[in-house]
């Protein structure tokens, strides 16, 4: 899940919840859009790689 910042760069969050904190991991901030499409790209192919 990708979100705008106020600032204006995009962070990267979980799709899932923590169910103790009830909050979204945290999973990198970037400067553009695209460079936040291109690493989540990367963590799902990390994800089911085997």
């Amino acid at each position: 899940m990708i979100r705008k910042l106020k600032s204006g760069e995009y962070r990267i969050y979980s799709r899932k919840k923590n169910p103790t904190t009830g909050k979204r991991r945290n999973l990198g901030t970037f400067k553009t859009l695209e460079a936040a499409k291109k690493h989540e790209m990367e963590i799902q192919y990390f994800k089911r790689r085997k």
